[in-house]
């Protein structure tokens, strides 16, 4: 198919579009921005900056993408940003692009939802299968692993990482590390539970929530130390890859500063 564009949309001529694209009414797009199949710009999305969408995304009215960080230290560097495919990008989502202070690239991969005003803010890094709900913001280099859930009106704190197949509740203030495979919620915000309807339906195995469930036990309940509750959990044959994966996290949060892992003393 080829690709439609509005009569109203603005797209400098330096732009690189794929076949099949949809550009609506109103839309902009500069001249660093490379767009793939079958990709939907709805109407009055604004894209900036050196800019990749892939292919079949839906982007939302009033969108904006590709803007410079909200960071009074930037100096105009060519920094980009990264999306993949699939995802869908609803009306009043912000993405910045990077700072100097990492590798210059704000990443989001593939078959996310971004509903209504989330904000990703300058070098966040945000994996597959991730849905942000409405109103919530995330931090300067934030990092969300693959398969989470965040709910409405969440606020994270500059490099905290969102592990992966976590579950983040409503109106939360987020300033610690989220640990894989939990339920964090609350101001301030704690670990309730596991993220037990969301590990069932992602196909987790019942033995590996039962070693979940007890390292969440020994960890949150108990409080022990990440190596004490190691030689517990591998004594009652609970140390399967899952549980591993928990125990690398929280290891890797300890190194960092105020919970965070990333967040090791560098300079905003």
């Amino acid at each position: 198919m080829a690709t439609v564009i509005a009569d109203t949309a603005c797209i400098d001529p330096r732009a690189q579009l794929a076949d099949d694209v949809e550009v609506g009414p109103y839309c902009v797009i500069g001249p660093d921005v490379t767009i793939g199949r079958g990709t939907r710009l709805i109407a009055h999305v604004c894209i900036h900056g050196i800019t990749t969408l892939g292919e079949d995304n839906t982007v939302y009215p009033f969108v904006s993408i590709g803007g410079e960080p909200q960071d009074v230290s930037f100096r105009g560097s060519p920094t980009r940003v990264e999306i993949g495919d699939g995802n869908v990008i609803r009306e009043g989502v912000t993405i910045h692009r990077a700072s100097e202070k990492e590798d210059g690239v704000t990443r989001i991969g593939s078959q996310n939802m971004l509903m209504v005003n989330v904000h990703v803010a300058h070098d966040c890094v945000v994996g597959d299968k991730v849905v942000i709900t409405n109103n919530t913001i995330l931090g300067g280099h934030t990092h969300v692993e693959s398969i989470v859930t965040i709910s409405g009106g969440v606020a994270i704190h500059p490099f905290v990482t969102i592990g992966a197949y976590s579950y983040i509740g409503g109106l939360s203030r987020i300033y610690l590390d989220v640990p894989r495979f939990m339920m964090v919620d609350g101001n301030p915000s704690k670990v309730r539970c596991l993220n037990l309807v969301g590990l069932k339906r992602n196909g987790l195995s019942p033995e590996a929530i039962a070693g979940l469930h007890e390292a969440h036990r020994l960890f949150y309940r108990a409080h022990m130390t990440a190596e004490h509750a190691e030689e517990i959990l591998g004594s009652h044959g609970h140390l399967g890859p899952e549980v591993r994966s928990l125990l690398a996290f929280i290891k890797n949060q300890h190194l960092g500063k105020h919970g965070r892992a990333r967040d090791r003393g560098r300079t905003r």
